[in-house]
């Protein structure tokens, strides 16, 4: 006699819905935490084909030096909370200018004077295929 094949549970139904789902892309997670604080001029940069250091440079700014370290943390907590890596970050104390370290992702979080004077969204939009050797 052959074996009865299981009855599906609700554990089980749950279990393969949830293998299904992917955790979502660094990219998405970073674009919404800005967007949710209330991050300004957000620039997305894909740097796949100019450098190794990572897939995508993200340029943001912050009203001020309060906001851009509020946006900072509540960044951070949010990678933490979709199962990434906590992001290594710098300049934090002053607020100015801090920069997470995300892995495949690089977030640039700007007061909007400091973010004119650097103007790094355009060296990094560059196109260096361009480039007279």
């Amino acid at each position: 006699m052959p074996p009865v094949p299981k009855k599906a549970t609700k554990k089980s139904a749950a279990k393969k819905t949830a293998k299904k789902q992917k955790k979502p892309q660094i990219i998405d997670i970073v674009i919404d935490a800005l967007e949710n604080g209330k991050a300004e001029d957000i620039v997305n940069i894909d740097i796949r084909e100019k450098s190794s250091i990572c897939d995508f440079m993200v340029i943001a700014s912050g009203r001020s030096n309060t906001h851009v370290g509020a946006i900072a943390h509540q960044l951070s907590k949010a990678l933490s909370e979709s199962g990434y890596d906590k992001p290594r970050i710098e300049g934090l104390p002053h607020c100015d200018w801090v920069l997470l370290d995300g892995g495949d992702v690089i977030v640039h979080i700007f007061r909007p004077e400091v973010r004119e004077f650097y103007n790094i969204e355009k060296m990094w939009s560059a196109d260096f295929n361009d480039i007279d050797n």
